[in-house]
């Protein structure tokens, strides 16, 4: 289900924090430009009126919420992780947007929330590059068969 509005715009908090790696089924993905854990961060396409999860249609929060499950996996399974993380708080950026990341006993933040942790080690191009394609080849394909992706990268 595609969703965008055309007042959305990302967040530029959002976009200078990773890599944008595009626009699928009204849902913006980014990846945090942290090497420390595998952290994802979907961005429902919608007017800025809608900060809840609870301002989504049920259509809409059925389509983040298949992403954001297929995400989920594709963490576990590419990064050979057990626990996955899902935070959606709003407080310092009020556009939408939902944070999963993998976590593991011993990394930087554990057992603290990720935003909170000073811990910052950036990704090189050749990594960011391996994850977009493993997305796109496990995620994306799976979950959606046909790809829209809005982004150059």
């Amino acid at each position: 289900m595609q969703f965008l509005f055309m007042d959305f715009e990302l967040s530029e908090r959002l976009a200078k924090g990773g890599f944008d790696f595009g626009s699928y089924q009204g849902c913006r993905v980014l990846l945090k430009n942290n090497a420390h854990y595998p952290w994802f961060v979907i961005v429902p396409e919608v007017g800025e009126n809608v900060e809840e999860l609870t301002d989504l249609s049920v259509d809409q929060y059925d389509s983040v919420m298949n992403l954001v499950h297929s995400l989920s996996v594709f963490i576990k399974e590419n990064f050979n992780l057990k626990k996955v993380n899902l935070g959606c708080v709003g407080i310092v950026v009020k556009q939408l947007h939902l944070h999963v990341v993998g976590r593991h006993e011993g990394d930087p933040a554990w057992p603290g929330v990720v935003w909170g942790s000073s811990e910052k080690s950036a990704y090189s191009e050749l990594e960011v590059e391996g994850i977009k394609s493993k997305f796109v080849a496990n995620v994306l394909m799976g979950l959606f068969g046909e790809i829209t992706s809005t982004s150059n990268q």
